[in-house]
């Protein structure tokens, strides 16, 4: 139990030490929160002009969170630096003859930085949330209406899994390179493609981003989802499970 106390301070420490990892976690804040509070004033002021259907399923809380689609992209580089900057640096060498402990060396590393991302999940969802209807005006949702609640804590659920999700990969590649070269172009591009084209929408209902982004629909659209919010965060989280257990086997039979 010391030992592990001990590697989880050694990790806490590498991670607020390294400038790269915080200030994605800041700009994370920054773009998400400023691209909801634009695209919801957009549509508070596009709202008039929607088809009676539109009005109906329009959804204030969902759309307080669009800019979680472009924030992730920093939260994914930031999982992905967690694991791959001492590969970079080759200090895996000196930190596994520290700790040659690989599960707890590696699962410390994600529990600190998990717990990280869990917090400023929560500070990016309520802070989007509270801008995003501030200007939505008369349109906006109440923090007491039903499933905004469930909304806000899933959306910081969201993030933080994406966040997890990135590390297992990396720990599997090692390279930050490959890594992003892998992760973005499947959640910005295969990820939207397989959702939007009619014959491979139901394969892309079960990714990841896709599946857990569902957490933050409060209005129901009628759409086909054979789940619901939280089975949606089940699916994404039995992707980010076999991430990690990927990334334990790799570390564990490879060389540093």
């Amino acid at each position: 139990m010391a030992v592990a106390t001990q590697v989880l301070r050694s990790e806490w420490t590498k991670i607020r030490s390294v400038r790269s990892t915080v200030w994605t976690m800041a700009l994370a804040l920054v773009v998400t929160v400023a691209l909801s509070m634009l695209i919801s004033a957009v549509s508070k002021n596009e709202f008039d002009d929607m088809s009676r259907q539109d009005k109906l399923e329009f959804d204030p809380t969902q759309i307080s969170f669009a800019g979680i689609g472009l924030g992730q992209l920093a939260l994914i580089v930031f999982g992905v630096l967690v694991v791959s900057n001492e590969y970079s640096t080759g200090m895996i060498r000196t930190s596994l003859a520290a700790v040659p402990q690989r599960f707890t060396f590696l699962f410390s590393k994600i529990a600190v930085a998990t717990l990280l991302a869990f917090v400023v999940g929560l500070v990016i969802s309520f802070l989007s949330f509270f801008a995003g209807q501030a200007m939505l005006g008369d349109h906006k949702a109440a923090l007491g209406d039903s499933g905004v609640m469930r909304a806000l804590l899933g959306s910081a659920i969201y993030m933080t899994l994406i966040t997890v999700f990135a590390m297992g990969v990396t720990a599997m590649l090692r390279s930050p390179m490959l890594s992003l070269g892998i992760l973005m172009p499947f959640f910005f591009l295969i990820s939207n493609i397989l959702g939007n084209v009619s014959a491979t929408e139901k394969v892309g209902q079960y990714l990841p981003d896709q599946a857990g982004s569902r957490i933050m629909q409060v209005v129901e659209t009628g759409d086909d989802a054979p789940y619901g919010p939280w089975g949606g965060i089940f699916i994404m989280a039995l992707w980010v499970l076999a991430a990690l257990v990927g990334g334990y086997i790799s570390l564990k039979k490879r060389d540093a």
